[in-house]
C-alpha cells in the first residue's frame, strides 16, 4: 500500500487501469471476463481503479460501476473529465469550463451508480479556460460531497502550482515508464515539494515493454496504438531494440520484461503508483507479480544504461495530443 500525496487516501501500491476493457487498444473485452478481472483486483488486494468518461466512450465508466456495485467500500475510484469526443475518431477536444465540470461529474456519478467519486482528475488542461476556474468547480463538488480528493492529468510544475493554490491538488497523473521519462525533469520534483502523489499511466509503456508487441501486425487494425510515432517505421525498430534489451536483464532477474518495467517504476519512489491496463485476470496476476522483484543500486544502473531517458524513438501521442499537454 502507498499513501497517495501529503493529505490524500491509502491505494494499492499498483493500480488497474480498465480503459482497455472498452476497446482503444483493439476491440472491447468480453464483458464478463473484464468484470471478473476487476473483482479479482480486489481479491488480490488492488483497490485503485481507474476509469474516465472518455473511455468508450462513456460505457467505460457504466462498466466499471457493474463490476463494484457490491463492493464499493474496498474501493479508491477515479474517473476523469474535460477529454471531449465526437463521432470523429480522431477528433480530441478539450473543456475546463465551469459548467461543463459539473454536468461531467453528475454524468459520471450516475454511469459508476456511485454518490462520491474517490479522485477526480481533469484529463487535460483547457487553454482556453484558466486552470484556477476549473479547479475551483471541482472544489465545490468536493463541498457539496460528490469528490473526495482532485487531480490533474498531463501538466507541468507551473500548472500544478497554480492549481495546488487554488485548491489541494492530491495527485498528478501523467505518462511514465523506461520509454516515457519526461516526469523525471521538473514534474516530480514539484510533485513532492508540493505533497502531490504522482500516478504513473501506461507504465508498460503501452504494452511495447512486455516484448510481445514485435510487429506492427501483432495489433489489431483498430488499434490505437497504430497510429502513434513510436509504433511507427524506423521508431519502432529502434525502440524494439531497447525492449531486447530490457527483455536480456529479465532473463537474467528471472522475471518477465513488462515485470521489470513494473518493478522499474516501484522502486522510483514511494510516492508513485503505477495504473496499469489489463482486461484479463492472466496479465493482471503477471502484473502483479512486479512486486515481487526487488531491484539493486546495480540492476537500476544496468536498466539505465540499457533504456537511458533519451532514448525512445519518437513523440508519445499524435501531434494533435501532444498539444494538449500543458507546462
Amino acid at each position: 500500500m502507498r499513501k497517495l500525496g501529503a493529505n490524500g487516501p491509502i491505494v494499492s501500491a499498483m493500480g488497474l487501469g480498465c480503459l482497455t476493457m472498452t476497446g482503444f487498444y483493439g476491440r472491447a473485452g468480453d464483458e464478463k471476463e473484464s468484470v471478473t478481472t476487476i473483482l479479482s483486483a480486489l481479491d488480490l488486494g488492488i483497490n485503485f481503479l481507474d476509469t474516465a468518461d472518455v473511455y468508450g466512450p462513456f460505457i467505460n465508466e457504466a462498466l466499471v460501476g457493474r463490476a463494484i456495485r457490491d463492493r464499493r467500500n474496498e474501493v479508491v475510484l477515479a474517473t476523469k473529465f474535460g477529454i471531449v469526443r465526437t463521432e470523429d475518431p480522431n477528433f480530441r477536444g478539450v473543456n475546463g469550463r465551469p459548467e461543463y465540470v459539473r454536468t461531467s461529474c453528475e454524468g459520471s456519478l450516475r454511469r459508476l451508480g456511485v454518490e462520491t467519486i474517490d479522485l477526480y482528475y481533469q484529463h487535460r488542461l483547457d487553454p482556453n479556460t484558466p486552470v484556477e476556474e476549473t479547479v475551483g468547480a471541482m472544489a465545490q463538488l468536493v463541498r457539496e460531497g460528490k469528490i473526495r480528493y482532485l487531480g490533474l492529468s498531463e501538466v507541468g510544475p507551473a500548472t500544478l502550482r497554480r492549481a495546488h493554490e487554488t485548491y489541494p491538488i492530491t495527485a498528478l497523473q501523467s505518462e511514465y515508464s523506461l520509454w516515457a521519462r519526461d516526469p523525471e525533469e521538473h514534474v516530480l520534483a514539484a510533485c513532492r515539494e508540493l505533497g502531490v502523489g504522482f500516478v504513473a499511466y501506461s507504465p508498460l509503456g503501452r504494452g511495447f515493454l512486455t516484448g510481445t508487441i514485435t510487429d506492427l501486425r501483432d495489433l489489431e487494425e483498430e488499434d490505437y496504438r497504430r497510429g502513434l510515432p513510436r509504433f511507427q517505421g524506423d521508431n519502432f525498430e529502434r525502440n524494439l531494440k531497447l525492449v531486447r534489451g530490457i527483455g536480456q536483464i529479465a532473463s537474467e532477474k528471472r522475471c518477465k520484461p513488462g515485470q521489470l518495467a513494473l518493478a522499474w517504476i516501484l522502486a522510483q519512489g514511494g510516492d508513485i503508483v503505477p495504473v496499469f491496463g489489463t482486461k484479463r485476470r492472466a496479465y493482471l496476476e503477471e502484473n502483479l507479480r512486479a512486486l515481487e522483484i526487488a531491484l539493486t543500486p546495480e540492476d537500476l544502473r544496468s536498466i539505465d544504461n540499457v533504456v537511458p531517458p533519451d532514448a525512445p524513438a519518437g513523440q508519445r501521442y499524435m501531434e494533435a495530443m501532444m498539444k494538449l499537454i500543458a507546462d
